[in-house]
């Protein structure tokens, strides 16, 4: 949308009320009027970009902007996510999966231990993907420890919003690397160090305060199982369940590591496009790592105990269905925050704050979590955060921790207070069966606490460099 010539310009402070006006406008929809996430989020895009100035010839591609890619990265996750659960479910692999965690580490500690294997699954898969592939495990185990969904759920989500923010691979701290000129290499160590405590307060100690005010019920977006469907259990073994689980993660580990090698190589282009490199890369994308394990799941649960390729095609498609409103809210909600983003409101709110003159580390942390709130993607607060403060950073004469630090402070802004503008808001809200409103009490408060914990953990480590550089 670099070619976007608006009407009218409001300014920075014209835009800012409008951001507020539309916000509020959209929850007054949904929670007053009780119209549908998905009318709600699609009005507010269109109205915003007409008051913003969007000249009508361009509203679709506006409206496109934060659309298309959301819905189309989305879609291919969940969908094939939901499959895999799907299979999981109805197999009856997540009850022997929830059996075996209580038998080894006991009801008190079940929903910490969904929690650590959400860490684990954390380091190289999504946030969104990660949590689709891990809900009939959530849900399993929450169905027999009684009680609050967010009991097990939120450590779990947490767990992988965590990694996904803090920790590389993942995009957000590898292009803030580069921006700033970091080592890669001593963000991942020390993006541990934020991530884990980040993770403990508030995936495991806020989590369980907020279980306790917020009874949420188990909700059943996975469905239940049909009376055909009822054949395909087979209770398998527990081996199968943990492979069809980590299968996914080894593969996208595989692309991840020679991602990274290929970067210490003289022409890292040239390596990526050797055919045997390029297989195992193709093979290691998300997507695709997980299409390999839903037809692996397919064999090891169906076809290889004796089920019908009907039964097995019934139970996949069965997954599809209830998943359909949670891609398009979660591809509305990415439509809003984009038409929020081309109308410059993220630029004006950074440049203007960049100019203030206040400490780096500060002013990255700011600049990301404001910009945060008020366009949704965390992925572009992260970078539009870390482009403003590059040329400080370069000229700053800091050491490879102060940097390192930068960066994660950068990041712990661009995760806080995610509400109605943030795809991913939406996908909890749905995957949770929350309301907007319940939603916005547990979730946007727990992004929030993410981020002033892991700036206070990412500010002590950029003292510490500082007293050693």
């Amino acid at each position: 949308m670099e070619d976007l010539v608006l009407n009218w310009d409001l300014g920075t402070g014209g835009l800012l009320l409008l951001a507020a006006a539309s916000i509020a406008f959209l929850l007054v929809l949904i929670m007053t009027f009780k119209i549908h996430a998905f009318l709600a989020l699609m009005i507010t895009s269109l109205l915003t970009a007409v008051a913003a100035g969007i000249p009508f010839n361009q509203l679709m591609a506006a409206i496109a902007f934060g659309f298309n890619p959301t819905l189309g990265s989305v879609m291919l996750l969940v969908a094939l996510g939901a499959m895999l659960g799907r299979m999981i479910e109805t197999s009856g692999g997540a009850r022997v999966l929830t059996d075996k965690l209580i038998e080894w580490f006991g009801e008190q500690r079940a929903a910490m231990a969904v929690g650590v294997a959400s860490l684990l699954m954390g380091f190289p898969i999504f946030f969104d993907a990660g949590l689709v592939v891990m809900l009939p495990i959530i849900y399993a185990v929450s169905r027999r420890l009684g009680g609050s969904l967010l009991t097990v759920a939120f450590p779990a989500a947490l767990a992988f919003s965590s990694m996904h923010i803090f920790v590389p691979p993942h995009p957000g701290p590898v292009s803030a690397s580069a921006i700033l000129g970091a080592d890669v290499g001593l963000v991942l160590l020390l993006g541990l160090v934020v991530a884990l405590p980040v993770w403990y307060v508030v995936g495991v100690l806020f989590s369980k305060w907020v279980a306790r005010r917020y009874d949420v019920a188990v909700p059943s977006i996975l469905g239940g199982p049909s009376d055909d469907e009822n054949e395909m259990e087979s209770n398998p073994a527990f081996g199968k369940i943990i492979f069809l689980l980590v299968l996914p993660l080894v593969l996208i580990l595989m692309n991840t590591g020679l991602n990274m090698f290929a970067s210490t190589q003289e022409d890292p282009d040239a390596f990526k496009a050797e055919p045997v490199i390029a297989l195992l890369r193709t093979l290691g994308e998300t997507p695709i790592a997980l299409l390999i394990t839903v037809i692996v799941s397919m064999w090891l649960l169906g076809w290889g105990m004796g089920k019908a390729g009907t039964l097995i095609e019934k139970v996949a498609d069965s997954a599809l269905g209830p998943i359909a409103s949670v891609v398009l809210v979660t591809g509305a909600g990415g439509m809003f925050g984009g038409v929020l983003r081309v109308t410059g409101i993220g630029d004006a709110i950074a440049e203007s704050l960049n100019s203030i003159g206040m400490p780096v580390i500060v002013a990255a942390f700011l600049i990301a979590q404001i910009v945060r709130i008020a366009q949704g993607s965390a992925t572009v607060a992260l970078t539009t955060a870390a482009s403003l403060m590059a040329g400080v950073v370069v000229d700053g004469g800091f050491n490879p921790v102060e940097v390192a630090a930068i960066v994660l402070a950068t990041a712990a802004g661009s995760v806080g207070f995610s509400h109605v503008n943030d795809s991913g808001f939406w996908l909890v809200s749905k995957f949770f069966g929350m309301d907007v409103k319940t939603t916005l009490k547990t979730w946007t408060v727990a992004q929030g606490l993410m981020a002033i914990v892991g700036f206070i953990i990412s500010f002590a480590i950029y003292l510490v460099g500082g007293l050693f550089g």
